[in-house]
């Protein structure tokens, strides 16, 4: 019997739709592949890291491991905020994360209802981490994240998936008239068969090794983008989560967020390079995991902090500080935004300015506070570090 030959010719814009360009349009979507043995010896130190950290600060006490916590999870919410350049005060996370947990926020102010939603989020997901995680839950993440629901001044649909009026959802750089699409997402029609398979993987049980499976979620979710807004935030928020599950703690000693937002090109780099690619992940499990070993050097610093602040006041244990000294060499202590001068410790302690200038000059003849090299009008003051059990 002879062979017919069908020739159909297709114009180049027809090619290009028929052409799969994002990892969410091949066929074998979202079976994700990788290199283990390439990743077993890098997963294998990250591991080994995260368990020595965690032993340290199970080392340290209940006390000092809560501040060690609170100060953690403040840099992840503020730092994953900041990644999608929304700047976040620290002193209302740090208070509202604080009162949340059942310790003392002195005279730290009262959070917003927005970043009290941030806050609620991230605790649901770490504090929580062996619930179920369901659409309804992403729902009230979603809806606590936008608490007027709008975003940049827009209004957007909140607690619910995207629908067919946002398509097609792009995500795009530079001028307009010279936009660069970096990624274009699912359709909304597809959202409940994605997010039913990612909810089904997530919640479910394998091989796969509890860290690799936050990297997986990371990019996965991210990848879906279900909402119209928030996807980041929310995608990092799981990432935590699963990390909180490999480590079956609620306890967080290092910001993953911080130190993506230390990366934040790259990180936009590897993502894009993974979503336009095949399905072989193993680019970005590899720079997942470079990165939460950094993040681990970054919760050495937050250490570091907690330890001197402990040291300092067992050193000045039963010497006389009154309350506003208190409460604001503990700011001191907690990362102070900007200099410290007489004006800021009179609006913080809620006194005049020659109640503040009297309590900072004893600060200063007893050797606790020096004063900063500029004088005159922008005299400023910094911690000076003192050896334990010294008090000059």
């Amino acid at each position: 019997m002879p062979v017919r030959r069908i020739t159909v010719i297709i114009s180049a814009k027809d090619a290009e739709i028929m052409t799969p360009k994002y990892i969410h349009q091949l066929m074998t979507w979202p079976h994700f592949r990788w290199d283990q043995e390439r990743l077993t010896p890098q997963l294998t130190a990250v591991r080994h890291r995260q368990g020595r950290l965690l032993g340290r600060m199970e080392a340290l006490g209940f006390t000092l491991r809560n501040e060690a916590m609170l100060q953690s999870l403040t840099e992840e919410v503020i730092k994953s905020s900041e990644i999608e350049g929304e700047v976040l005060d620290k002193d209302q996370v740090h208070s509202s994360i604080a009162r949340r947990l059942g310790m003392e926020t002195g005279a730290l102010p009262t959070a917003d209802r927005h970043v009290e939603g941030v806050v609620e989020m991230m605790l649901d997901a770490t504090q929580k981490f062996s619930a179920k995680l369901t659409a309804e839950r992403l729902y009230d993440w979603h809806a606590a994240l936008f608490p007027t629901c709008r975003s940049c001044m827009r209004r957007i649909r909140v607690g619910a998936w995207r629908d067919a009026s946002a398509e097609p959802m792009q995500v795009v750089s530079g001028p307009v008239g010279r936009e660069h699409v970096h990624y274009e997402v699912p359709h909304a029609d597809k959202l409940d068969r994605e997010m039913h398979a990612f909810l089904d993987w997530f919640n479910g049980a394998d091989e796969t090794d509890g860290v690799m499976r936050a990297a997986i979620a990371h990019l996965w979710f991210i990848t879906i983008h279900p909402f119209e807004d928030g996807n980041g935030r929310i995608a990092r928020t799981i990432a935590d989560m699963a990390l909180a599950r490999s480590e079956k703690s609620p306890q967080r000693f290092y910001s993953m967020s911080a130190q993506i937002r230390v990366e934040r090109k790259t990180y936009y780099d590897i993502l894009e390079t993974t979503q336009k690619g095949d399905l072989d992940i193993t680019a970005w499990l590899e720079w997942f995991l470079a990165c939460l070993g950094r993040a681990f050097q970054g919760a050495e610093a937050i250490l570091g902090t907690v330890l001197a602040k402990a040291r300092f006041w067992e050193a000045h244990a039963g010497k006389p500080f009154n309350e506003r000294q208190r409460m604001i060499l503990n700011r001191l202590f907690d990362g102070f935004d900007g200099k410290l001068t007489s004006s800021k410790w009179a609006t913080l302690g809620k006194c005049s300015q020659d109640t503040a200038a009297r309590d900072i000059d004893n600060l200063v003849k007893r050797g606790i506070l020096s004063k900063d090299a500029a004088g005159g009008r922008s005299t400023s003051y910094s911690l000076v570090n003192i050896p334990a059990g010294e008090d000059r």
